[in-house]
């Protein structure tokens, strides 16, 4: 086992043992060769960046979970940047897809003025309700709505437990149902 190997395996150890530093260590070791392989994989300098990241949190969540037995932490790390990548990738696929297949949310016939102006009051009333929302909510149902990510993807960008997100995605909404309902129970 060559000096290099054994380095990156006392990092990895210092990192279960919580020790912040190791992982600063670790990405200065192997961020760009990381980096490298999520941009060929994603063509995206943002989104390579964020995945960067989401490679390195997995490394402090995860670190005791490398084996040795099945190969250097090099690798270790690259098969996770790598598994990360290909996930944003499909991800991306599939929001772009879904997009794509929707349908033109404002049809000839809701260009009359009548009808835009009938659009643009339910707008706002959504906004007003949205915005009465607390912050731990709100992000998170316009994360999911607005942005098309899943519960897994909101626990994990925002670091929560799944349940968490669940809980908090589940009361926003019910929240705002009774908000508007009583908005159209006023008009």
């Amino acid at each position: 086992m060559d000096a290099d190997v054994r380095a990156d395996i006392a990092l990895l150890e210092r990192i279960v043992a919580r020790d912040e530093r190791a992982v600063g260590e670790l990405y200065d070791r192997h961020s760009r060769l990381l980096f490298g392989l999520i941009l060929r994989v994603l063509r995206d300098r943002g989104e390579a960046e964020e995945v960067l990241q989401e490679v390195f949190l997995s490394v402090w969540s995860r670190a005791d979970t490398y084996n040795v037995a099945l190969g250097s932490p090099v690798a270790w790390l690259v098969r996770i940047a790598r598994n990360r990548a290909i996930d944003r990738l499909r991800s991306n696929t599939v929001r772009l897809r879904a997009v794509e297949a929707a349908p033109d949310p404002q049809p000839t016939r809701a260009r009359d003025p009548e009808m835009q102006a009938t659009l643009t009051e339910q707008q706002r009333v959504v906004v007003r309700a949205l915005s009465a929302l607390p912050a731990e909510q709100r992000v998170l149902i316009e994360q999911a709505y607005y942005l098309g990510l899943t519960q897994s993807e909101l626990a994990e960008k925002f670091n929560l437990p799944l349940g968490t997100v669940k809980t908090r995605v589940r009361s926003g909404m019910q929240t705002l149902r009774q908000q508007l309902s009583q908005v159209s129970i006023e008009q």
